[in-house]
């Protein structure tokens, strides 16, 4: 059983008494594909629907679709997405997921939110301008046209008073999860060797020490692509698959690095910090952090913003 399962009838009774609520759960608790579907049979609710806000589109088609799995039923009947250039949404729909931006078109067309019964904001320690923009106007919504519609304000890692002040003193959730053993080993810098020859020697010593897939975090497109034909090129293990994960990737090969590998074979997932948060990715026993991150930095020369590879 999810850990989250033992936070549900608290949030449950939070909700039910007051409008607002602030959850706060461990990464891998369930409280992302538990409790749209928990809170959606609250007489609170009634007709209405839940609408829960990701803040990137691959984590909210996972999301959806895992839902959908539960249920045993196809995305876009009870659970649909919405997110930039693809939904899959029905009048059945009752859990709609969406992204950050979507939320606030959505709002900004429809201040009243008419048909929403509650609003879930999910991995809001991201701080994004969209999430902080949806936030506030969900209040405004709330506290001048919708007075019964809920707001729920979830997270891993976030303060869970200081939002709890910001949201009128809202009560404050909390689910233990579970912490399993870890064991880091640091490898090492060789930079006489290209990024993606050291990734590489990485990934094939964790195939070869360890059992599972792999997850392989790397700065950006470019580093992904070079270590993906370099591990294609030297990798000789017919029962290993290599799966590119990143933003511009096509939505069906952004569902398959998530999904489980086949029975009998292992992956290697060459991701950005897309998967960092609201995914999880099913098998993977061993993370490679190449220990390089892509970050946006102001330049005051020019006044543009620019992307930088940082330590």
């Amino acid at each position: 059983m999810l850990p989250i399962f033992q936070a549900i009838p608290a949030l449950k009774g939070a909700l039910s008494d007051r409008e607002t609520a602030v959850l706060v759960a461990p990464p891998g608790a369930g409280k992302t594909t538990a409790v749209p579907l928990a809170l959606l049979g609250e007489s609170w609710v009634g007709d209405g629907k839940i609408v829960m806000l990701e803040p990137r589109r691959l984590a909210a088609r996972a999301a959806a679709a895992r839902m959908a799995q539960t249920l045993g039923e196809a995305v876009g009947e009870t659970v649909g997405f919405r997110v930039r250039l693809q939904s899959k949404v029905s009048a059945k729909t009752r859990v709609e997921v969406v992204t950050e931006g979507v939320f606030t078109r959505m709002i900004l067309d429809d201040p009243g939110l008419d048909g929403v019964a509650c609003v879930i904001f999910d991995e809001f320690h991201e701080r994004s301008l969209d999430a902080d923009l949806g936030l506030a106007l969900a209040r405004d919504s709330q506290g001048l046209l919708r007075d019964d519609l809920k707001i729920l304000v979830m997270s891993a890692t976030l303060d869970g008073a200081r939002v709890s002040a910001l949201l009128g003193d809202a009560p404050v959730v909390e689910s233990q999860g579970r912490m399993f053993p870890v064991e880091t080993r640091y490898l090492g810098r060789n930079d006489r060797l290209r990024l993606e020859e050291r990734v590489g020697r990485a990934v094939e010593r964790a195939l070869a020490e360890e059992t599972g897939s792999v997850l392989v975090f790397l700065p950006g497109q470019g580093e992904i692509r070079r270590a993906e034909s370099w591990l294609a090129e030297r990798l000789r293990r017919p029962d290993v698959d290599l799966a590119p994960l990143y933003g511009a990737l096509d939505p069906a090969e952004q569902d398959r690095a998530v999904q489980p590998a086949p029975a009998g074979r292992r992956k290697v997932v060459l991701a950005t910090s897309i998967a960092e948060t609201s995914l999880t990715i099913e098998g993977v026993r061993v993370v490679i952090d190449a220990g390089l991150s892509r970050v946006p930095r102001f330049d005051p020369s020019s006044g543009l913003t620019r992307l930088e590879t940082v330590r």
